[in-house]
């Protein structure tokens, strides 16, 4: 059995309820292993740190858990994914610094990030395995594991939520 720490944000069936209402049945239902984030009306994050024999494992039953106390609940996002290079820095233990040298100094090779702007985004999954596979650094496996994970979750999620003529369209312009 491996350890977990992720992150699952939900969209509650009704927009306006009160996460707090949910925050004893959570408890009950589960979700014992969980901090529970109540900022907005209508979303509900969850900061597990789970047990399981890997992270599906760890990710689904969270999910199943929380659905079950909270029918309609639609995952928003999991994390670790979405990160900047400072994320990434600091669970490698490497300074920012560093680690924009080591993007700057693998060009075209270091992974394309999802968003390009004042501040970059990447999927971390995408950064580790290049980390792992060209840079021969130390990688934790478990981080990995968990980031390719959580990163399926969200992937699926922006697929459930497209078009499905546009799915096929961009299915056709990749091939």
């Amino acid at each position: 059995m491996a350890n977990f720490e992720f992150t699952l944000i939900f969209s509650l069936p009704d927009a306006e309820a009160d996460p707090a209402a949910y925050i004893e049945a959570l408890g009950a239902g589960g979700c014992d292993d969980a901090l529970i984030g109540i900022g907005l009306n209508g979303r509900i994050a969850l900061n597990f740190n789970r047990e399981a024999e890997d992270a599906a494992a760890a990710i689904s039953s969270a999910i199943v858990q929380v659905r079950a106390v909270i029918p309609g609940a639609v995952l928003a996002e999991a994390s670790p994914d979405f990160v900047g290079l400072t994320d990434i820095a600091d669970l490698l233990g490497f300074s920012r610094q560093n680690m924009r040298k080591i993007m700057e100094q693998g060009g075209y090779a270091f992974p394309a990030p999802l968003h390009q702007g004042k501040t970059a985004i990447w999927h971390l999954a995408s950064v580790l395995r290049w980390l792992k596979e060209r840079k021969r650094c130390a990688v934790d496996a478990g981080l990995l594991e968990l980031a390719q994970t959580t990163m399926q979750c969200n992937l699926y999620r922006a697929a459930r939520d497209m078009d499905t003529g546009l799915q096929r369209n961009i299915a056709g312009w990749l091939r």
